[in-house]
């Protein structure tokens, strides 16, 4: 007896009236299919016969149904499922034998985020930075694009109208093999923190950060909230028996916590698997809305910060600016990976002088192989950050100026110890 095929149904975040399906395999290697009208197809002629079904899209391990207005997408589920198994069962060729090939030039993950990238640099990041702003590609998944803002977009309560209204249709008209794309700015750490500035969601509206959580998808019980699995697991990349087995093994876990301040009353909950995270915030009534995860930061992170300020704030003027790989093993790191730990630990300071007013610390570091400037991610880092070279400054000029501000802010508070 064959093994059932997995199916993971999905409900497209901004589209109502999908509902797509994610298989364990390819439909159709080489094959796809678009439209209304199924020919003589087997799985476009059974899909579209289920009623509710206006229109299919198959490419791929993904389904995607078009609903008739009016139609319950969680009726879909079985129906749809089911056709599905039954004909990828019979078939090898479930699409025809004269299936339309992909277009030309597809592109996977990697060609994604380069032509997302492209798209923010050319076309929206030059309009967005005029407001301090910056919008940056941080992960591309089976088409679901992850965005992060920063500078004067991160903690902005406009900025889900920013994504949704213009940086979305940008992108999705230039790249059509965006399927989904995702805010995952942490807003509370702006510099107007989205959790405390961001007004209610408008009456019926639902823009990328006020996402409605459905009615009984958490729930509590003797003061314990329960989010369905069902409704949990496809958020994090998981079915929901890997959920809950991931949950009981502890490679899952949820926080909660309280607000406080304005947000007294409010109750945030926020589940990480691996890489991925969810949240959400329940209000005093029960009303849930999805909200952008905090920002996990370890001990450990934070530790080696702490280190990294210490130690370049002791060296003598005449020993910088030194190099990622001495500064590395002036703290005795000499395991491999040892430099990008670093440079990620530098990274994450810039962000912490940015919020604090200060030149960045960052700036005493150089590479090596950049003819001793900062390695590309600082320059890309301080743009997220809303800073860099003035007009017709370049970056050359630019990180010299803030090095010297860092030489005098960083290793002034020493001398004068």
């Amino acid at each position: 007896m064959s093994e059932r095929l997995k199916i993971r149904a999905e409900r497209p975040a901004g589209d109502p009236d999908t509902l797509r399906f994610v298989l364990e395999r390819e439909v159709q290697p080489g094959a796809e299919f678009s439209g209304a009208e199924p020919g003589a197809a087997p799985l476009p002629r059974a899909l579209l016969a289920i009623e509710g079904v206006r229109a299919l899209h198959v490419a791929g391990r993904v389904v995607s149904v078009t609903r008739t207005p009016g139609t319950d997408r969680e009726a879909l589920k079985a129906p749809v499922a089911a056709a599905i198994r039954a004909v990828l069962a019979e078939t090898d060729a479930p699409l025809g034998d004269g299936a339309a090939a992909p277009a030309p030039g597809a592109r996977d993950d990697a060609g994604v985020r380069e032509a997302v990238q492209h798209v923010l640099d050319a076309q929206a990041n030059p309009s967005i930075a005029a407001h301090g702003g910056h919008v940056a590609v941080v992960d591309v998944q089976d088409g679901v694009v992850s965005l992060r803002m920063s500078g004067g977009c991160q903690g902005c309560a406009a900025s889900a109208a920013t994504l949704r209204q213009g940086v979305e249709q940008m992108i999705r008209m230039a790249v059509p093999e965006v399927r989904e794309i995702v805010d995952v700015t942490d807003h509370s750490a702006g510099t107007n923190p989205y959790y405390a500035q961001a007004p209610a969601a408008p009456e019926g509206a639902t823009p990328l950060l006020h996402r409605p959580v459905p009615p009984g998808a958490i729930t509590e019980e003797q003061g314990r909230f329960m989010v369905a699995p069902d409704y949990l697991a496809p958020k994090l990349g998981l079915t929901a028996d890997a959920l809950r087995e991931a949950l009981r093994a502890g490679d899952a876990a949820a926080t909660v916590e309280e607000g406080h301040g304005p947000d007294a009353g409010m109750t945030r909950i926020t589940v990480r698997h691996g890489e991925r995270a969810w949240a959400a915030e329940i209000a005093p009534d029960g009303a849930a809305r999805e909200v952008p995860p905090p920002r996990r930061a370890t001990d450990d992170e934070a530790a080696l910060r702490q280190k990294i300020r210490a130690q370049l704030a002791g060296l003598a003027p005449g020993e910088l600016p030194i190099t990622y790989g001495a500064l590395a093993r002036s703290l005795g790191m000499y395991m491999p990976g040892a430099v990008r730990r670093v440079t990620r630990a530098l990274e994450a300071t810039m962000a912490e002088d940015a919020a604090a007013g200060r030149p960045f610390l960052a700036a005493l570091v150089v590479s090596r192989m950049r003819g001793r400037t900062p390695g590309q991610g600082f320059f890309d880092e301080a743009a997220r950050l809303g800073r860099g070279p003035a007009a017709g400054e370049d970056e050359a000029a630019w990180w010299a100026r803030e090095m010297a501000a860092a030489r005098d802010t960083y290793l002034a508070r020493v001398d004068a110890g």
